[in-house]
């Protein structure tokens, strides 16, 4: 599968996120290990929402 990411360089940093996957972020010395981390980042965070939700319960909530 794949996700959109957005890459922004600050200071000497890489900072990378996925807007699809909330608090899903990593940051790189370069834009490459930046996207090699957030691969990772994006399966670590896949397989714990399948954990965490194994059991959870599912509500709506309204919102006006």
């Amino acid at each position: 599968m794949r996700y959109q990411v957005k890459l922004n360089k600050i200071d000497k940093v890489y900072a990378i996120w996925c807007p699809a996957l909330p608090g899903c972020w990593t940051v790189g010395e370069t834009e490459q290990e930046a996207l090699d981390k957030m691969k990772y980042a994006i399966q670590a965070y896949l397989e714990t929402m399948d954990e965490v939700g194994k059991d959870a319960e599912f509500y709506y909530v309204e919102v006006r």
